[in-house]
């Protein structure tokens, strides 16, 4: 790639390895060319100078995004560069304006949200991150700026993502240009929808990609003149048309084919299809299937992509017969005929496909065997049919084939485009280009020729573009690059296509031949290009030739060339198809125009698809050399599709075919080293040193450096130094030759300095050891003497512990014994004692048995006793008994007793009979009652209907404007009153079916109200669209005022007749109140009639009872005279005695089953009496809930009345904003006049309307009214506030003299005034120039505090708090974001009122009940206060924006860092000086500001929020600029950063938290990213401290950016260590496989950060009656309440 570079022994140098690619390696000897190299996996290798390539040792080890900034611009050192960031997970780099892209195969959603667009939208190329948003963002400002197309060249092999990165491209063109959507759907989507169909009918199987792309596809994105996404459409270029009829080994044909033949078995049946392998046109390869791939679910998925696209049913089936039909027709075989060079179908079977054919085409079977068997030839005499050969006719028959499918394709591809959508009125495009790559295999044929045809063509085109660059790189620099050679490849395309001795042209000219064959052909090959440097001829094959193309070297086998190139145009192939049923079919071969048939004269016109193709590839370059291109180059780093997996030896290839490694060849032709004066100077400046200590200027340094260096060929341009190939390499040899003496001195100075150390510290401890073997050998005499003195002393003492011993042990033994002998003793006495005890218990127990046992005894013998007793009593009182019985005079007593019983239980069953005919009819009373309520409440809403009526005929004649509300009211009206009848009528009904059931009509009444109050609801919602309709129009009847006088009358009328209703519902609630109370009076008679009939139960039971007895005694009787066997005389009466007894019983048991019925049906009536007084209760319940209703419909229309009179005040305050003073004063005063109402300035208290009307006829004549007065006074004071009336001790006197004004008018208890839009309009004059900071900040501070005094103030009445919820919608205006200004309790304000003045007092509270129009002003000056506090805020952030911009940039530390002694500290000083001077700035700005807003006093609070949202503003921007820019990771930068954080710090800390608050909190994100870098020791550091300690605010994603990021410029030291990096990329994947993973950056929040409530609790009182008026208005005596008061 370049000049023989330098190398000596010791160099780092890459050197080609066959299963890396490139290894590294340092050089270890060097005999002559070759080189003895020590590899990095520690083989030793041998390898030629010219074969090897210096290593760039001072790399980065993230890389460097932008490839031309590589020291070393080769193979290996682009290959390292491009794995380095795909381990850190940066996909994309940039070599100069081409962007590499590799496959990262894992999801990666924070490079591509919304916040990463807005990054990109409009930034420099090159400022930030490599990213194809970056690509697309200079094609659409290219566009825009320029007003030319832009392309966008997508290349790649299948797999390398060039669909996502279309998708992303598209995705960002839309974000930027808009959005245009079809039936729901975007245009991106639309294409993306498309890739399904286009994929199965153009794309294949090939023998290194199962999906290849086999035709090239252009989506043009058009835009209109304002930029925005217009329409869309497809472009397909070069379709493989010869894939068709063959099919090389182990490839396969189009993907259509293999998924018709996988569809559902009807569908196979349908079109007789079978089994791909008994078809030709699929059966020349031996692939039919794709591993882990379903053709069957492909089909499936095909439709559903058919179906979306917009492509009908009967469409689809008419494609999938025209590719059967491609089928069947492959299968047509021919055999020689009878006559010579004729041809006959070969046999049965092909019949049969010809038949097939013929029906799927629907087409004539005899025309379709003569269009393939013979041929018309027209001459001038005669037409001829000639038979062809059966070569002949195969030749027909594959391009009736290959015409059928390329006419399908583009029918697909037309139709896709109807179904986008176009603009034919787009004046520019941006084009996504996305074709086959450059292929290489074993076998190639003819078409891989035509795709590297068209990939030299797409390489030359890319060659172009980077050779332009390269040469505004040289103007740009001022570079004398005249001389460097432009590198092009024009050689092979004239080889390829040049006429007539190209090799397109000859092959055409072969086919045109009958008799050429292949052999032929490549004769003719070898004999025209013998000498050509890009063809050459191989040594083993009589066939094949091979071009060296740019990325290779490719052998073609020219074996099936000329077959697969012909492509005859056959007029009986057209007539024939154009002449189909199929009205499908039909349509894809239109009838040719008459020009065309008359010049082919029915003959065969010979067409070839290497013509075709090239006219094609002529098409594209033509459309793409008319845009301005942009490459991007998608890489699939390795085959197997997984993440973090790069195979070097693939990527190369990829590399290679993608022409990168070609762009680089360009480069290294010229200078492909380029360095800044500072770098270079930086890194070379050792090998000047004497010259480092002048005042040279960096770019005359460069000049002495390569003087000195004796380099040829180098350039120093404006701002850089230019190198050859090689040069760098030189250079950096003659630098490590510097570096190795002088290491090799440090190294000889340490070495002497470490041996003479090393011997002073080996004599010192010679002496050292000497002294302590003495000390030693002492100490161990002394410890021998001192053993001896121990062993006397340990003797004595052990004979004495041994005497001791022995005594104890019989002191011990003595003691037992006397223990023993004790506890003898004490075990007999207990033993003694136990046994006394026991005998004691054992007597006591005895004799306790044997007193209870005589206990009982006794008293069973008693019992036994009184038992005998009892039975001798009981013996004679029985035969008392019986003797009592024989009397016949007791048993007529006991007849007698019975019949007066039964006579009692007939009695009281009659008054139990008349108590239920009474409570029936007062049942039938109460059903007539209620009837007649019912009838009564119908006669009233009938006259409610006849009411309503009359006043829509009123409103008809008095209103003609208004016909169409008064015909709403009147449909309305007609409801309601159809309504009432129908429940009129339904009551009736229900009356008459259910007279005898309470119940029902109860129901009937809780419906009837139960509808009333739905239509009373309906008509609440209709009055209030009516209302929302009247504050539409109040600008068209602004002056029909008296208009809407009568109608306020006519409501009041309105409202007088629905107070009479209502008094009429309060009777009837009455009534029913008492009808309710007789039904608790007649339940309370039925509850003691229940009573009374228990009683009788309980004498029946009696009676029962005795009866029973009675007849237990007859019983009785009866068996003591059997037992006695007496003769009895009345037996006779006995008998009929037992008979009545008998009856009495059985009446017995009646009277007793009918009182049980009685009682049953008495509770019954009881729980029904219950029921309906409780649904009476209810009935009256909503009776007066329809009563509240009426109460809140009659509240409604007093509210609507007051909005009219607010409305009609703003229309006519409207109408009159653009006149003259005096005729808003005219216009207010005949609006007094119209609608009488006044204001009293002395008195401040409102009169009645006729004491109004009075005064105002008698003020008339001596002077002028008071409404004029009033005027005058409003013009005054806002001519008065219009100007700046400064502050009085902190109060800004505008606002207080504002709202004493209105007070003492009681404006806020007006229901119109126009003083609240005059001072809006004022404020809003006044802000107008926005730019103007004092002026907002003394608005911001008036308004503010109005706000505050209107808020502790004022309390929303009824009327006027619901009326806005009805007019205005939250969001329909400026100031609708404030509806939920009416909330909380007025705290206390310092005023007071004593005799109607204004006074000053802290205790007294006095809050107002406002109206509408207040409440109105006081929304608008909420919005007005955030308007003016965003408005701030956005200034101050643009006056910090540019200064913010410097401080993002990294620093460049000029020549001063290389200076030595005082020149170095002075340059350092002032470096640091110019660095940290952009911190002041913004130090400075935000101080001026803070000085502003304290002068004009605004709120603290308010304050606090401006520097808060500042200081995130200021926190955003430099730590989003941190993640994007990688210069901006450095360790330098973090140290200048620091330093302005510090003075931020500085700034916070003088402005005391006051203000300032918790803005140096909105910098953590900042702070803790710039205490990471500027930390020493980093790969130290472990995942937790990181993440815990020194940046816990920082996420797992921004983390790893900024240490992946990272470079030490300062120190050379190193990121964090590659395990940590490790953990956070396997956390990073963790994340974001569980949920959706957000961005890294941080988006800006730029909302209002308070409410009103807010800023009313952060403010104090504030005290206005010391406040002294401005001289405009103190001396008018209108004004003398401003005065204060000299208490």
């Amino acid at each position: 790639m370049g000049t023989a570079v330098n190398i000596i022994e010791g160099s780092h140098v890459w050197v080609e390895d066959p299963s890396v690619a490139w290894i590294d390696g340092q050089v270890t000897k060097i005999n002559g060319n070759d080189l003895e190299i020590q590899t990095s996996d520690g083989k030793t290798v041998t390898a030629s100078k010219s074969k090897v390539y210096p290593k760039d040792t001072e790399a980065p080890d993230g890389g460097v995004d932008d490839m031309t900034k590589l020291s070393y611009l080769h193979e290996p050192g682009v290959l390292q560069n491009l794995a380095k960031r795909y381990q850190l997970n940066e996909i994309y780099t940039y070599t100069g304006s081409i962007l590499i892209a590799i496959n990262p195969f894992q999801r990666l959603p924070h490079l591509y949200d919304l916040v990463m667009m807005e990054q990109y939208k409009g930034a420099p190329f090159g400022e930030l991150s490599p990213h194809v948003f970056a690509i697309a963002d200079i094609a659409y400002r290219a566009m825009i700026n320029e007003g030319k197309s832009n392309s966008i060249l997508v290349s790649g092999e299948s797999g390398a993502g060039k669909t996502e990165t279309t998708k992303m491209l598209m995705r960002y063109l839309a974000y930027l240009g808009g959005r245009k959507a079809t039936e729901g759907r975007t245009v991106e989507q639309q294409v993306l929808e498309s890739n399904p169909v286009l994929e199965a009918f153009g794309n294949a199987k090939t023998v290194r990609n199962n999906n290849s792309s086999r035709f090239g596809k252009f989506v043009e994105i058009q835009f209109d003149k304002h930029g925005r996404i217009s329409g869309a459409a497809i472009r397909t270029y070069l379709l493989e048309r010869s894939r068709v009829c063959q099919v090389s080994d182990p490839e396969r044909n189009y993907h259509c084919f293999y998924l018709l033949c996988a569809a559902p078995k009807e569908e196979v049946e349908k079109y007789k299809l079978g089994d791909p392998k008994s078809f030709h046109y699929l059966n020349q390869s031996n692939c039919y299937e794709l591993v882990g791939i379903s053709d069957a679910q492909d089909y499936l998925a095909t439709r559903r992509a058919m179906d979306v696209v917009g492509i009908s049913d009967k469409e689809q089936e008419a494609i999938f017969r025209v590719v059967a039909a491609i089928l069947h027709l492959g299968n047509v075989g021919f055999a020689k005929g009878k006559e010579i060079d004729s041809s006959i179908l070969k046999d049965d079977k092909a019949k049969f496909h010809l038949k097939m054919t013929a029906e799927l085409l629907m087409c004539d079977l005899p025309a379709l065997e003569d269009a393939l068997l013979k041929r018309v030839m027209v001459t001038p005499e005669e037409v001829i049919k000639r038979s062809l050969d059966p070569n002949g006719a195969t030749v027909s028959r594959d391009g009736l084939a290959k015409t059928i499918y390329s006419r399908l394709f583009d029918w697909l591809v037309d139709k896709i485009n109807n179904s986008i959508g176009q603009d034919p009125n787009s004046k520019c495009l941006i084009g996504v280009l996305d074709i086959y790559g450059f292929e290489s295999f074993k076998t190639n044929s003819f078409e891989q020729f035509c795709i590297n045809f068209t990939n030299e063509k797409l390489q030359q085109h890319f060659n172009q573009h980077v050779f332009k660059q390269e040469q505004e790189e040289y103007t740009k620099e001022a570079i004398d690059w005249s001389y460097i050679e432009f590198v092009d490849n024009q050689d092979v395309l004239d080889l390829l296509e040049k006429k007539p001795g190209g090799i397109i042209a000859l092959l055409d000219e072969a086919c045109m031949f009958p008799k050429s064959t292949h052999e032929t052909f490549s004769q003719k090959l070898y004999q025209t290009f013998k000498s050509h440097k890009r063809f050459i001829k191989p040594k083993l094959s009589r066939t094949d030739f091979t071009i060296a193309h740019y990325a290779g070297e490719v052998q073609y086998q020219s074996e099936q060339f000329l077959d697969k190139n012909k492509d005859y145009v056959v007029p009986e192939h057209q007539d024939l198809l154009s002449a189909s049923k199929c009205s499908f079919v039909a349509g894809l071969f239109p009838p040719l125009p008459e020009e065309t048939n008359k010049s082919s004269n029915k003959s065969s016109k010979f067409s070839s698809i290497g013509s075709r193709f090239k006219l094609q590839l002529q098409s594209l370059m033509e459309t793409l050399n008319s845009t301005q291109p942009h490459y991007i180059r998608c890489v699939k780093p390795n085959n197997l599709l997984k993440p973090a997996i790069f195979e070097n030896v693939n990527i190369m290839q990829q590399l290679r075919c993608g022409g990168v490694l070609e762009a680089i060849r360009i480069s290294c032709a010229g200078y492909p080293t380029r360095r800044t004066f500072f770098e270079f100077v930086n890194r070379f400046g050792l090998l000047v040193p004497e010259l480092m200590h002048g005042n040279l200027d960096e770019k005359e340094l460069c000049k002495r450096i390569l003087e000195s260096a004796g380099l040829k060929g180098a350039q120093i341009g404006k701002t850089k130094v230019f190198l050859r190939a090689g040069q760098m390499a030189d250079l950096d040899a003659r630098r490590a030759q510097k570096l190795s003496s002088a290491a090799k001195t440090i190294q000889r100075k340490i070495k002497t300095h470490l041996t003479r150390k090393q011997f002073i510290a080996l004599q010192k401890a010679a002496i050292c050891l000497q002294s302590s073997c003495r000390g030693r050998i002492a100490c161990k005499l002394y410890e021998t003497m001192k053993i001896d003195a121990a062993t006397l002393r340990i003797q004595t003492n052990w004979r004495g512990q041994w005497a001791r011993i022995a005594f104890i042990r019989v002191k011990f033994a003595v003691i037992n014994l006397q223990t023993g002998l004790r506890a003898m003793a004490a075990r007999k006495e207990f033993k003694y004692r136990k046994q006394t005890k026991a005998a004691i218990i054992i007597q006591a127990r005895w004799r306790g048995h044997r007193a209870y046992s005589y206990h009982k005894k006794l008293i069973r013998a008693s019992v036994v006793t009184q038992c005998r007793w009892r039975g001798r009593v009981a013996k004679k009182e029985l035969r008392k008994l019986k003797m009592a019985a024989r009397e016949t005079g007791a048993l007529k007593e006991a007849k007698d007793k019975l019949e007066k019983q039964l006579e009692e239980l007939t009695r009281s069953f009659q008054l139990e009979k008349r108590m239920r005919t009474d409570l029936e009819e007062a049942k039938a009373r109460e059903i007539e009652t209620l009837q007649l309520s019912l009838e009564a409440m119908q006669s009233k809403v009938d006259e409610v209907n006849e009411l309503l009526a009359k006043e829509r005929e009123e409103h008809a004649k008095e209103r003609e404007e208004h016909a169409k509300e008064r015909e709403e009211h009147a449909k309305e009206r007609e409801e309601l009153a159809k309504e009432c009848e129908e429940h009129a009528k339904e009551r009736d009904v229900h009356a008459k079916e259910h007279k005898d059931e309470q119940t029902d009509l109860e129901e009937a009444k809780t419906l009837e109200v139960e509808k009333l109050q739905q239509s009373l609801e309906a008509m609440q919602s209709k009055v209030d669209e009516a209302n929302e309709l009247l504050a539409k129009e109040r600008e068209e009847h602004a002056t029909e005022c008296e208009e809407h006088a009568k109608e306020r009358e006519e409501h009041a009328k309105e409202r007088e007749e629905y107070a009479k209703e209502r008094e009429e519902h309060a009777k009837e609630c009455e009534e029913h109140a008492k009808e309710r109370e007789k039904l608790a009076k007649e339940r309370e008679e039925l509850a003691k009639e229940c009573k009374e009939l228990a009683k009788e139960r309980e004498e029946l039971a009696k009676e029962l009872e005795e009866r029973e007895a009675a007849q237990n005694a007859v019983q009785e009787v009866s068996c003591i005279v059997k037992e006695t066997t007496v003769p009895v005389e009345d037996t006779e009466k006995i008998d009929t005695l037992t008979a009545e007894m008998e009856n009495l019983k059985a009446l017995l048991e009646s009277e007793k089953q009918r009182a049980d019925e009685s009682e049953r049906k008495c509770t019954e009536a009881t729980e029904s009496s219950e029921e309906k007084s409780q649904k009476l209760e209810e009935a009256v319940r909503k009776a007066h809930q329809l009563q509240e209703s009426l109460h809140r419909y009659e509240e409604k229309l007093t509210n609507l009345e007051a909005e009219n009179k607010v409305l009609r005040q703003q229309a006519v305050s409207m109408a009159q904003n653009n006149k003259f003073v005096s005729g808003r004063s005219r216009s207010t005063i005949q609006r007094a006049e119209t609608t009488k109402p006044t204001l009293d300035l002395h008195s401040a208290s409102m009169h009645s309307r006729e004491n109004s009307r009075d005064s105002l006829d008698g003020e008339e004549r001596p002077q002028k009214s008071l409404n004029e007065k009033q005027q005058e006074y409003q013009d005054l004071l806002i001519r008065c506030i219009a100007q700046h009336l400064g502050f009085s001790r902190g109060r800004p006197v505008a606002a207080c003299i504002i709202y004493k004004c209105l007070r003492q008018w009681r404006s806020f208890e007006v229901e119109r005034t126009s003083i609240f839009d005059r001072i809006i309009q004022t404020i809003g004059h006044a802000i107008e120039t926005q730019d103007n900071n004092d002026i907002l900040a003394y608005w911001l501070s008036n308004s503010s505090t109005l706000l505050l005094l209107l808020q502790r103030t004022l309390k929303a009445s009824g009327a006027a708090g619901m009326t806005p919820q009805h007019r205005r919608s939250p969001s329909a205006t400026l100031f609708g974001r404030m509806t939920q200004s009416f909330r909380g309790t007025p705290s206390g304000v310092s005023l007071s009122f004593e005799n109607g003045e204004l006074t000053g007092g802290v205790d007294t509270l006095i809050q107002v009940e406002a109206k509408y129009p207040a409440l109105l002003f006081k929304q608008q000056l909420t919005a007005y206060v955030e308007k003016i506090y965003g408005m701030i805020r956005d200034n101050l952030k643009k006056e910090i924006s540019p200064l913010l911009g410097l401080c993002i940039q990294a620093p460049r530390i000029s020549r001063a860092s290389l200076l030595k002694g005082t020149a170095r500290t002075l340059a350092n000083a002032a470096a640091q000086e110019i660095l940290i001077a952009h911190w002041q700035g913004i130090v400075k700005i935000i101080g001026n500001f803070l000085n502003v807003l304290k002068s004009n006093h605004v709120p603290p609070f308010l304050v606090r929020k401006v520097f808060t949202q500042i200081f995130s503003f200021v926190n955003v921007q430099l730590f989003n600029s941190l993640l994007l820019r990688r210069e901006c990771c450095s360790f330098s930068n973090g140290e200048y950063v620091k330093a302005g954080l510090a003075e931020m710090e500085h700034w916070c800390y003088k402005a005391t938290e006051e203000y300032a608050g918790s803005a140096w909190d909105e910098l953590k994100h900042i702070r803790q990213a710039i205490g990471f870098l500027v930390i020493h020791q980093k790969p130290k550091k472990t995942l937790d401290e990181i993440s815990h300690d020194l940046c816990p605010v920082l996420s797992i994603q921004q983390l790893y950016r900024i240490s992946t990021m990272y470079w030490d410029d300062k120190y050379g030291t190193h990121s964090l260590a590659p395990d940590v990096i490790s953990n956070m990329r396997v956390l990073m994947t963790e994340d974001s496989n569980n949920a959706v993973s957000s961005s890294f950056l941080l988006d800006d929040d730029s909302s209002i950060p308070f409410s009103v409530d807010d800023l009313s609790k952060s403010m104090d009182q504030i005290d206005i009656a010391d406040i002294e008026p401005p001289p405009l208005i103190r001396e008018n005596s209108g004004f003398s309440f401003l005065l204060p008061r000299a208490d």
